[in-house]
């Protein structure tokens, strides 16, 4: 009996791409992922096409709750704009190459901007639930590194540069856009973590130790393979939940959710500054 190929993860991608290419009239420039709590964002976006995840060939399935698991196609002005509207994350079982699945597809799609939102633990004593932390650097604790393995050369080399990991232009932009809109901002380092328990008051105190001024488990891998992909990122984080000494509390979904929407508004204001400055009318 012949043994059939194997489909590799090449292969999945080309056919995710040429799946989604016929939904797309012009070049997508930029795309958006909306983390935990924060699918709002993209009601700002005008809806051409919303598609499932598990009608896109490859693409993993969210099990998390919070996500809702669709790839929206709008339009921002003339532009037309990609968004998912929810992730997948390492602690849900996928590897990390699955897990950064779609931003290979979106690079392929013609994406070179990418916007991401997040909701994090905050680790910095100045921060308060509802905060916004602008992310200008991270540190990876993950146990596996969606690079690993054979180069995908035809998205970029073999080391790639992660010292700018998270585009000036876009970070310049936000304060400017916080300064006009009179909206308070932090700016720090996010560690990713695994997951997907949230951290023991010792773990908070390491993560701070490190360096890190928020917590969260996404957005590191994505970044890596978008930093790889030739691809400018943007990201912001909602402080849901505090790791400070003296805040540390019990939380569950629900909360982190409420912090959340407390923070969304400011979070829809930056990222909406930031497309009418890549996009003006």
């Amino acid at each position: 009996m012949r043994k059939e190929p194997e489909i590799t993860y090449t292969d999945k991608i080309t056919h995710a791409v040429n799946f989604l290419s016929p939904f797309l009239k012009d070049i997508p420039e930029t795309g958006i992922i909306l983390g935990t709590g924060l699918g709002s964002l993209v009601n700002d976006i005008e809806p051409i096409k919303e598609i499932p995840y598990e009608d896109i060939p490859y693409f993993p399935l969210s099990t998390v709750t919070s996500h809702h698991g669709k790839l929206i196609i709008g339009k921002w002005g003339t532009k037309t704009i990609l968004a998912m509207k929810g992730r997948f994350h390492y602690y849900e079982g996928y590897s990390m190459k699955e897990v950064t699945f779609p931003i290979r597809i979106l690079r392929k799609l013609g994406v070179l901007n990418l916007l991401i939102s997040n909701a994090s633990g905050g680790l910095n004593p100045v921060q308060k639930v509802g905060d916004i932390l602008l992310i200008q650097d991270h540190i990876d604790l993950f146990p596996e590194n969606p690079l690993r393995g054979p180069n995908l050369g035809q998205f970029g080399d073999r080391f790639p540069d992660m010292s700018q990991a998270y585009f000036p232009t876009f970070i310049e932009w936000a304060l400017e856009i916080a300064r006009e809109k009179d909206i308070p901002i932090h700016q720090g380092v996010y560690a990713g973590v695994q997951g997907p328990n949230l951290e023991t008051p010792a773990e908070y105190r390491y993560l701070r130790i490190l360096g890190a001024d928020a917590v969260g488990m996404s957005t590191v891998p994505e970044v890596q393979v978008a930093v790889h992909s030739g691809m400018r990122v943007f990201a912001l984080s909602a402080i849901t939940d505090l790791g400070s000494p003296g805040n540390i509390k019990k939380i569950d979904l629900n909360d982190v959710l409420r912090a959340a929407a407390k923070a969304e508004p400011a979070m829809r204001e930056i990222i909406n500054g930031i497309l009418n400055k890549l996009y003006p009318s």
